[in-house]
């Protein structure tokens, strides 16, 4: 996504507040404004994660889950979650919404996530991968049993919004992961 794409800046609420371009909303201590996460699940149990590619502004190469960006002005968030898996894996498969968290990352003097996120999940029954290199620089599954021993043993190599999804997602939505 270009840094001058136009995203939704909103309350705590998630009411519609106005508009900014990307490169605002992340910049300086951030603008709060809406995101989705999605984690994918093969037919063994396994998520999908990605890692991010060099060219992120904010975690370049870190770990995180399967999809990650930002409705744009006029998408909701369920457009935004389909659009986005077809242009970063180059598949499409049904998505269901779980929850809505909101959280704020900053990273130093570069910028900060402040994001109204909603977390979707779906399930892959054989799709061929098709990562886009300028998003993702490598991917791989991970059973779910072994995620959480994961973010423990290397939590610096991990997204701080995937971090505080996986968590709330074994915590309150377990029977809900495909």
């Amino acid at each position: 996504m270009a840094t001058n794409d136009v995203l939704i800046l909103v309350n705590e609420r998630d009411d519609i507040l106005g508009y900014d371009t990307k490169a605002a909303c992340h910049h300086g201590q951030g603008r709060l404004h809406r995101a989705f996460s999605i984690l994918l699940f093969n037919q063994r149990r396994e998520l999908l994660l990605q890692q991010r590619s060099a060219e992120k502004l904010l975690c370049p190469l870190y770990w995180s889950n399967s999809v990650c960006s930002h409705p744009r002005k006029g998408e909701n968030y369920n457009e935004a979650a389909t659009r986005r898996l077809v242009e970063e894996l180059g598949f499409s498969v049904p998505l269901r919404r779980v929850f809505s968290f909101e959280y704020h990352a900053q990273f130093g003097d570069i910028g900060a996530e402040y994001e109204h996120c909603a977390v979707f999940v779906g399930q892959m029954n054989g799709e061929s991968i098709q990562a886009n290199p300028t998003e993702i620089a490598a991917w791989k599954f991970i059973g779910v049993d072994n995620v959480e021993q994961e973010l423990l043993r290397n939590q610096e190599h991990y997204t701080p919004w995937f971090q505080l999804e996986w968590t709330r997602m074994l915590r309150d939505f377990r029977d809900q992961m495909p």
